[in-house]
């Protein structure tokens, strides 16, 4: 069978390619066209472009709007010219939305993989959804029982982070091997995770910074973004002892002791791999005060949404290094308090399915397609 899948950014890149991976030894005649990245040219041919050329944030955005829709009818070209059996979006709703409204357009099929998160906020985009996908396959347990109040078709078999982490893991050098090769002292490590955004990085990397200045008997390494130059973390971690990796996030979170993380994916990959966390927050006083109003969730981490009430502690906008400070001295040196957040982490992962998420999604939709070609 022919699948069109559609992803926009690195997070979707990876999953895609592990997606493609199930999909070919389900399907021995699969055949693939993609918008992607360097994962998925690994795994198949038949890029059709990268995603590097629709990828911006905020107002460049708006900037490149031209080029951006430029790209976007170069792709509805494709598909109408291939006639896959199915699209298959990945997450990137802005754009994948448009996509999939198209390629129902032209009688397709549609699998959204990774639904937007319209729980969240603009669930006007629910009906859109509805009426543009064939299946939505979501990867958050809650996310169920809210689609289906809405009638959707929904499928659900785990969060494929789980695989993500498991092959992770069964390749790892090492903690010691890993810490050795970067020159790491023996003391505890403290992973700061100060998100891949240019503002999120400007806003909370100084606080973790001041934060780790505090605790002089650990280790602390920051997850360097590569779509970050380095300067700009030289600018903000100074004099200090605090370190930096690169693309090496799943490694630093194996060896980490606990975690500062702002918001976002990876909370719950600190939450996979076991590593007690406090989560930082903060934006501008309008950009807030708007959020507040549009935002209809309780927290702001996927480890609490997906476990339903407080497990790690989220501090919002105000006061973020004294409160981080006295959290993460909490975290440091509470014995019983660092237990029962990973007797939290147990729960949570159980939540989140067992190893094989994306062969069981592979397999899942390979099933519905035969059905509908016999």
């Amino acid at each position: 069978m022919k699948y069109f899948i559609i992803a926009g950014e690195a997070s979707g890149d990876l999953h895609a390619s592990n997606l493609m991976k199930g999909l070919m030894q389900l399907d021995s005649q699969a055949e693939f066209r993609y918008m992607g990245g360097d994962l998925m040219m690994s795994v198949s041919h038949g890029l059709v472009m990268h995603y590097r050329e629709t990828n911006y944030m905020m107002l460049d955005v708006v900037l490149h709007l031209r080029k951006i829709f430029r790209n976007m009818r170069w792709l509805k070209s494709e598909i109408q010219k291939w006639q896959p059996d199915v699209v298959i979006p990945v997450d990137y709703p802005g754009f994948n939305m448009r996509m999939a409204r198209f390629s129902t357009s032209l009688g397709l099929k549609v699998f959204y993989f990774i639904s937007p998160k319209v729980w969240a906020w603009k669930q006007r985009r629910i009906e859109y959804l509805r009426k543009y996908t064939s299946r939505l396959f979501v990867i958050l347990p809650f996310e169920v029982e809210f689609f289906h109040r809405f009638g959707m078709k929904v499928e659900y078999y785990g969060n494929p982070l789980v695989d993500a982490v498991r092959e992770f893991r069964n390749a790892f050098e090492g903690e010691a091997a890993w810490k050795s090769k970067h020159g790491l002292d023996d003391r505890p490590i403290v992973a700061l995770l100060a998100g891949s955004r240019r503002k999120e990085i400007e806003t909370i990397l100084p606080v973790m910074v001041k934060v780790a200045r505090e605790h002089p008997g650990y280790c602390f390494v920051v997850a360097g973004a590569p779509s970050i130059e380095s300067s700009l973390y030289k600018k903000y971690l100074g004099d200090s002892d605090v370190g930096i990796v690169y693309q090496e996030t799943y490694a630093l979170l194996q060896s980490a002791f606990a975690g500062m993380v702002t918001s976002g994916t990876a909370t719950l990959e600190a939450g996979l791999f076991d590593v007690p966390q406090v989560v930082l927050y903060r934006t501008g006083p309008l950009a807030y005060a708007i959020g507040k109003r549009l935002i209809k969730i309780n927290f702001i981490s996927l480890v609490n949404l997906i476990f339903g009430k407080e497990l790690v502690v989220e501090i919002i906008q105000k006061d973020l290094f004294h409160r981080a400070g006295r959290e993460l001295s909490k975290i440091l040196d509470n014995t019983d308090y660092r237990t029962g957040m990973k007797q939290g982490y147990r729960e949570l992962q159980s939540m989140l399915g067992e190893d094989g998420v994306t062969e069981r999604i592979s397999h899942r939709m390979v099933e519905l397609l035969k059905v509908n070609t016999e």
